[in-house]
């Protein structure tokens, strides 16, 4: 018995000291790329819509970039086999709008339509019946040069400036990144400029049988004549009628509000909303208003994708859609600490600190319009100079973070008070953000006016912020480190949309990582925090589940189509090292030797899996946008609803966070050592 005991104490020693290796080489790998102003932050990496775009946008405000060679490299880079372009890697197909917007980049970059990219491409946008297929946003694109009548886009008119935040349908019934974006392409629609192509950059070949033989009116999918979607439709031909009036009394006036809104809302680095497709937008509707290029506005808008926003691809350069850098700077510090570092081992952790705490939200954004100007602001954003739309999500990591950090330094210093002011801020902020049903969304207070949704235009993506269960779980476990017990009024409500939520097979849906994976790594965690415990039925069931979708490998893998198919939900793809992390976290923040076989093969994963310089590998996307539902939450699957767009999420926006594959990782070796340590 004794000689037992001691060949597992050896064991148990072997593992810890297996573990200390890979976390010192992790921990030294991402300290050691820290920015000079204290931040971390990896590229972001989406679909080449973003580098298309752009390309575009230049060439309609005469702007001849010398970085375009290499946005054009890129986009070549990134094609398929097959012709196409997709959304995320490893997609089983193309993707008709990204593929669309990439072919017409290249032809106006005057690339021949006989070489072989663009051959390739063309008969895999005919063969999918391209004419019949793209969203609105490609539409607009297409109709900015001639090239689809802006008679046959859905209308947005610039007049809804006009309604009240009370009234249905005023821009605050969006969310923050669908209002960002409507506010340009509503002067667009009115206006309906053209940049007039020479001939040979007309799509003509795109025309096989001839413009006049193609239907360009919208779809129909709901033809019902008492539906929702026939009303917008009879709307907006009306709003057609409006356009061709010679009489719209209030139409200048409702521009200039737009505008106005613009210009208040530019971020400080010259994007909009911290996100590429409003910030495209705006630079167009500018040059369309009559802004000259080194008119402030304008010249910042342009000069920003000079700044952080580009970023090397190989022979290329890509651009990003967003940027991460409060999100991967408050993830990595907690990754650092739960690894055993402190300020007095690790002064990165300080330079992060003050980092972080100049970039507090103390602007009253759009969140203001409907909480009130009563709720002083706070929290943060996603991105370094967003001050319109500070993030619950962010937040709430944001407050876990600085938790942990003020535990290590002295209680009475000036960061430890300033901890202590920026935390009362953000939990008044986020507490005065929870909606009626519980939970919480990313960026809005009860964003879940459904009927949007009909609105033709709304076929990009998701226009609506709801609450999910991944945000609301990040919150409860935030506030449970702040005090905040389960009888607290705000966490019993989002206890109860938490339960709710569950799925019948025991996971929960992943709103902003991929998918129930994540979904399960977020509330597991965020419910042990309040009370619950492996005897708890909902976290048993979810346990249960995620111990069924561990690989072979020990590690957990879920593709991006489980937003789609059912069969995908927790499998699809290879192992990943963030997906790993997340289901690790789950089981580690439980503690029970029951699934200690589970966690030793998960940390086995990371462990082997682990290159030598002390990062992993991971070229699949765990992140989202938006899944693509137009909803912006789940979508029942469970009965086989097709979804319109197909597979490929072509109405989906999904995301490579390039150090989710180190930042989760280390945490979770970190918390597993800790774990053994108690054993």
């Amino acid at each position: 018995m004794q000689s037992e005991k001691t060949e597992n104490r050896q064991n148990l020693e072997e593992a810890k000291g297996v573990l200390r290796g890979a976390i010192k080489k992790a921990a030294n790998w991402i300290r050691a790329r820290q920015a000079p102003d204290g931040m971390w932050c990896a590229p972001l990496e989406t679909n080449c819509c973003m580098e298309a775009q752009w390309i575009l946008a230049m060439y309609f405000i005469d702007f001849d970039d010398p970085k375009k060679p290499k946005v054009v490299q890129y986009i070549l880079d990134r094609q398929r086999e097959d012709g196409s372009w997709d959304v995320y890697y490893g997609s089983e197909h193309g993707d008709i709008n990204t593929t669309l917007e990439c072919y017409f980049a290249l032809r106006i970059c005057g690339f021949d339509p006989d070489d072989e990219v663009l051959k390739k491409a063309r008969a895999w946008l005919i063969k999918n019946k391209w004419t019949e297929n793209i969203r609105v946003f490609t539409k607009y694109w297409l109709a900015l040069f001639g090239q689809w009548p802006w008679a046959h886009t859905p209308v947005l008119p610039p007049e809804i400036m006009f309604l009240p935040s009370w009234c249905p349908f005023n821009i605050y019934d969006f969310a923050a990144w669908a209002r960002a974006t409507m506010m340009p392409i509503s002067i667009l629609t009115a206006r309906r400029p053209i940049k007039e192509l020479p001939p040979e950059l007309q799509l003509d070949e795109l025309f096989p049988e001839g413009r006049d033989k193609v239907d360009y009116r919208l779809p129909r999918k709901n033809k019902n004549f008492l539906s929702w979607e026939n009303f917008f439709m009879k709307l907006d031909h009306a709003l057609h009628a409006y356009n061709r009036s010679p009489v719209k009394p209030f139409r200048e006036s409702a521009i200039k509000l737009v505008l106005q809104w613009m210009l208040e809302h530019q971020d400080e680095d010259g994007a909009w909303g911290g996100i590429q497709p409003p910030w495209i937008y705006g630079i167009i509707v500018m040059h369309v208003e009559g802004f000259a290029k080194d008119q402030v506005n304008m010249s910042r808008a342009i000069d920003a994708f000079n700044l952080h926003w580009q970023v090397p691809r190989g022979e290329g350069t890509m651009l990003q859609a967003s940027e991460s850098p409060l999100w991967d700077t408050f993830l990595t510090m907690i990754a650092l600490m739960d690894s055993g570092e402190t300020p007095g081992t690790c002064p990165e952790l300080l330079k992060a600190l003050d980092y972080v705490l100049a970039k507090e939200n103390r602007h009253y954004g759009d969140w203001s319009v409907k909480v009130g100007r009563h709720v002083e602001p706070g929290g943060w954003a996603f991105q370094r100079a967003n001050n319109y739309y500070p993030d619950i999500d962010d937040a709430a990591i944001a407050i876990c973070a600085l938790k942990r950090i003020q535990r290590l330094i002295p209680r009475e210093s000036v960061r430890s008070r300033r901890i202590d002011a920026a935390l009362r801020r953000t939990v008044n902020w986020i507490l005065a953000m929870q909606s009626s049903n519980g939970g919480w969304a990313a960026f809005d207070r009860d964003n879940t006016r459904e009927v949007v949704t009909k609105i033709p235009f709304c076929d990009f993506g998701e226009v609506l912020d709801p609450p999910s269960s991944d945000v609301t779980a990040h919150v409860i476990e935030a506030l449970a480190m702040c005090g905040y017990s389960r009888n607290h009024p705000a966490i019993a409500k989002a206890v109860k949309f938490i339960y709710d939520e569950q799925e019948d097979d025991g996971s929960w849906f992943g709103r902003w990582g991929v998918n129930y994976v994540y979904g399960c790594g977020a509330v597991i965690p965020a419910l042990v925090a309040v009370g619950d415990n492996k005897e708890t039925p909902q976290i048993r069931k979810a346990l249960d589940w995620l111990a069924t979708k561990q690989n072979a490998d020990g590690g957990w893998g879920e593709s991006i189509a489980s937003y789609m198919e059912p069969k995908y939900a927790g499998t699809g793809i290879p192992s990943t090292a963030s997906q790993t992390a997340w289901a690790l976290g789950a089981y580690l923040s439980v503690g029970d030797k029951n699934y200690d076989e589970i966690i030793r093969k998960g940390c086995e994963f990371l462990v082997n899996t682990q290159t030598p310089d002390g990062t992993w590998d991971e070229p699949y996307y765990t992140g989202t946008g938006f899944p693509g539902y137009g909803l912006g939450a789940k979508v029942d699957l469970r009965n086989g609803a097709p979804l319109p767009q197909g597979k490929e999420l072509a109405r989906g926006f999904m995301l490579n966070y390039n150090w989710y594959r180190h930042y989760f990782p280390l945490t979770m070796l970190g918390r597993a050592e800790a774990y053994l340590e108690r054993k």
